[in-house]
């Protein structure tokens, strides 16, 4: 009797601190921006899938709100060429999580700040797979819904 309740008292502790589904996917994305905000290229790519795809939606010339393809290599390089002198954060305000089975869902609203000016928002609607016990980025589509603001 007392191995039994031993045993189930050790399930319980260990269950308590096993991390959900959506922790570590949640997880994921917040180690990729870690590695975004560090200008760390191996650290963000680290989370990509070599397969990830990566679109933005922004006002063209016309102001109208328009699709555009971007390369995950060029927004890593780009991120990690970004001098120290310039200070930048992509704020993520909050979080919505779903998953189903190896396929998860994140949606971040958030605010992109520059040299502590509001540079511009939106939200981010990120895809992504468990491969191999690991979360990858799979997707990541953003869109601008303030262009250029100031604090």
């Amino acid at each position: 009797m007392r191995r039994l309740f031993t045993t189930i008292l050790l399930v319980s502790f260990l269950c308590s601190f096993s991390q959900t589904q959506e922790e570590a996917v949640k997880n994921t994305v917040d180690s990729f921006f870690e590695s975004f905000h560090g200008r760390d290229a191996k650290g963000m790519q680290k989370w990509i899938h070599k397969d990830a795809v990566l679109r933005r939606t922004a006002p063209n010339e016309n102001g109208i709100q328009a699709l555009r393809v971007q390369n995950f290599d060029d927004l890593i390089n780009g991120v990690a060429s970004i001098p120290e002198t310039t200070l930048f954060e992509e704020k993520l305000l909050s979080y919505t999580v779903q998953v189903d089975g190896p396929l998860a869902h994140v949606w971040t609203p958030y605010e992109f700040w520059m040299d502590n000016k509001l540079h511009h928002a939106g939200a981010n609607s990120i895809q992504l797979f468990l491969e191999d016990g690991v979360w990858k980025i799979i997707y990541l589509v953003d869109s601008r819904t303030v262009e250029g603001a100031t604090d």
